[in-house]
């Protein structure tokens, strides 16, 4: 299974619960999962990531960083059209399309092999938004692509501050 991280992801462990000066060994992992190809962060989602002016976006910056968590696929642009219209709504206005950011590059990344492609972001679902509102796990639901919450990742790799004392 391929990970694929929004950057909610990040920017939300930095913040509130792993920042990276006080439990640098989660990230630490994540570049160790990355090198392993099970973590990975599309270009729009890095990009987003790299133009911030704090810890976080030093670290995502860093060489080691973006070598191992730097998703080398360029994204279908027929399969972004699919998240738009089927996902979301085929009469999108512009200033909708703006609202959805990068989610719909993340969800057509997905989309490309469902089976073996999990998007973890800390959005909850909330199956009654629509249109723009509509949150990440129901596009996903609504494709067949499977997500978890940060905390269900984790679990499912086995993170833990000891992670690597048997390498």
């Amino acid at each position: 299974m391929l990970f694929l991280l929004d950057a909610n992801v990040l920017i939300d462990a930095n913040r509130d619960y792993y920042p990276l000066d006080r439990v640098p060994e989660f990230w630490g992992w994540l570049v160790f999962q990355g090198l392993h190809g099970r973590v990975k962060i599309p270009i729009e989602i890095y990009e987003e990531l790299k133009n911030g002016n704090d810890a976080l976006a030093v670290w995502i910056k860093m060489e080691e960083t973006k070598q191992a968590l730097l998703f080398e696929e360029e994204v279908d642009i027929s399969l972004i059209q699919i998240v738009l219209d089927q996902g979301y709504a085929s009469d999108l206005a512009d200033d909708e399309v703006q609202r959805l950011g990068r989610d719909p590059f993340l969800v057509a990344y997905a989309l490309k092999d469902p089976t073996l492609r999990n998007i973890v972001t800390t959005e909850n679902s909330k199956p009654r938004k629509t249109r723009a509102n509509k949150h990440i796990p129901d596009i996903c639901n609504s494709f067949g692509i499977s997500w978890s919450n940060t905390f269900e990742f984790i679990k499912r790799l086995g993170f833990s501050t000891d992670w690597n004392r048997d390498l």
